[in-house]
């Protein structure tokens, strides 16, 4: 059952709200579902959210740690 929720939030973040709400197509209600369904996704133990589970595949190659530690060393120094 769908009910109604009234919250109360800064001006300029139910801006950027909307705004970005235009851009993915979804309703702010139906950002707000998906926000809160996540938060009782990870309450729960081995379940991976929808923005983890998207990220699968990204990166093609095996990266090592010192691969990594060479690449922020590369990038902030």
């Amino acid at each position: 059952m769908q009910t109604k929720l009234t919250l109360r939030i800064e001006e300029e973040l139910i801006k950027t709200a909307k705004v970005y709400s235009a851009r993915s197509g979804k309703s702010v209600s139906k950002i707000v579902a998906d926000l809160f369904k996540s938060i009782q996704n990870n309450n729960s133990n081995g379940v991976v959210t929808q923005n983890v589970s998207s990220l699968k595949g990204v990166i093609k190659n095996n990266v090592s740690e010192s691969d990594y530690k060479t690449h922020l060393e590369n990038k902030y120094l």
